[in-house]
């Protein structure tokens, strides 16, 4: 396995990756925040380290003031005016110039940044920072140009500036692009976890052409970004991901300052949630084994796409489906993404570490519970978490925002199938679901309980 990655007839070598991996990670960075024409350093600095080796500094980055945040502002919405008056075509052109940058000479660079600062295994990373910021680039400017095209239906710009505060998990939903491209600016706040791939793409966003200013990087806690940013009369937008407790921080401090802004606020805002995996007693036990690998653990099931739950017929998981499981998860390896053969990396940071460990301790410890498999904690190298299944009666266990590797598996009998949907169509906590079902006038009638779900079936 000597080459993996064909882009345009471009031959990436594995050889090539682990050569800037081991640089990258041998080396000392110093990540400042970007804002204007400046790098600042402002000598607050805190240790970057990886999470598959939480002993290891591989730099620092420098933390930033509200005064920053008040400079940023000043600096975008001096230079916001020149921005917009570039025609179309040409804001265009410039992030054309960002995808093929991040699909070609940048590629290998950003696979590493990802893999070393966010722990993701080498698949992951290559479909994240590469593929995804790839395609989710070109989506940006497919939307901005269906927008510049009924101008006169929707605002071309926010006359003010956009915070865009972004979560560890992924590279390509960094930051608005396509509301940079209809020629707003932004003050992007990133995730600490997140910094080594945020300095890379700050990087190729001056290569590429973007002025100064038009996207500023600040190193700052959310308090302060939201107190000084949010109160502005300039606030023009909001873009956010991240933990429910944030989001109804930032609705507040709108709705308290709505009247002093110039312009009304735009607000996209994404938070952490369940999903759930309901299975039908006619389904196959293989393809649900695997959904509940790819869909529970991949990335240690840090994404909000992650199946938190899965509702099972009791004579499906003893037969077959829990054998099944248990054999594929016994397969997978675990270790430094450096290994391109380790599915499961660690968990992001130590909080989020020792909050997955307090809840498989709970778990233990519940009469109500089982854990099958997995349940191993161990940060003395990394915060490495095996990949754990819980056996459940009760319905609504484990039901708390987390991100982890852990599914729990909650046992029916066949003819409490309509309980599941009252249950399923009762709670207030999944984000989305996937059913398994073969029968198709089950799954009608399931689009009819559901509704107020995003479903995906599977046949």
């Amino acid at each position: 396995m000597k080459h993996y990655y064909n882009y345009k007839k471009k031959i990436f070598s594995i050889i090539e990756l682990k050569k800037i991996y081991d640089e990258m990670f041998n080396s000392q960075i110093d990540i400042p925040q970007f804002i204007g024409n400046e790098k600042l350093f402002s000598g607050i600095k805190h240790s970057i380290y990886p999470p598959h080796d939480n002993k290891k500094i591989i730099g620092y980055w420098h933390e930033g003031s509200e005064k920053d945040i008040i400079n940023a502002i000043n600096y975008s919405l001096s230079v916001q005016k020149d921005w917009l008056n570039l025609s179309f075509k040409e804001r265009i052109s410039i992030f054309l110039k960002v995808v093929d940058l991040i699909s070609g000479p940048y590629r290998d660079k950003l696979n590493a940044a990802t893999m070393i600062g966010q722990s993701k295994n080498i698949f992951q990373s290559e479909r994240d920072s590469s593929c995804k910021l790839r395609d989710d680039l070109k989506n940006h400017i497919d939307f901005a140009k269906k927008i510049y095209k009924k101008k006169n239906l929707i605002p071309l710009n926010y006359k003010g500036f956009v915070v865009a505060i972004t979560q560890f998990n992924f590279s390509f939903v960094e930051i608005p692009y396509w509301i940079v491209i209809m020629g707003n600016v932004v003050l992007w706040k990133p995730s600490e976890m997140q910094l080594l791939t945020a300095n890379v793409l700050m990087e190729i966003f001056q290569i590429a052409g973007i002025p100064d200013g038009i996207i500023n990087l600040l190193l700052i806690n959310i308090k302060k970004i939201t107190n000084v940013g949010l109160t502005h009369t300039n606030f023009g937008g909001v873009t956010f991901k991240g933990p429910i407790k944030d989001y109804k921080i930032i609705l507040k401090k709108i709705k308290k300052y709505i009247l002093k802004y110039k312009t009304y606020p735009m607000f996209l805002g994404k938070t952490i949630g369940k999903n759930f995996l309901l299975v039908h007693s006619s389904y196959n036990s293989k393809k649900v084994s695997t959904a509940i690998l790819a869909g529970a653990f991949e990335y240690q099931g840090q994404k909000s796409s992650s199946i938190s739950i899965a509702y099972i017929p009791k004579k499906l998981w003893k037969n077959k489906l829990k054998k099944i499981l248990i054999e594929k998860i016994l397969s997978l390896k675990i270790g430094s993404p450096r290994n391109f053969s380790n599915f499961i990396t660690s968990v992001i940071d130590k909080i989020s570490f020792l909050k997955i460990k307090l809840y498989i301790e709970k778990s233990s410890s519940d009469k109500k519970s089982n854990i099958i498999i997995g349940g191993k904690c161990d940060s003395s190298k990394g915060f490495f978490i095996t990949p754990t299944v819980i056996e459940t009666n009760n319905p609504y266990y484990f039901f708390e925002e987390i991100y982890s590797p852990v599914i729990t598996i909650f046992l029916y009998e066949e003819s409490n199938w309509k309980n599941i949907l009252f249950l399923i169509k009762n709670s207030n906590k999944f984000i989305t679901g996937s059913i398994f079902c073969i029968d198709k006038s089950i799954i009608s009638s399931v689009k009819k309980k559901l509704y107020n779900l995003n479903i995906n079936f599977h046949y």
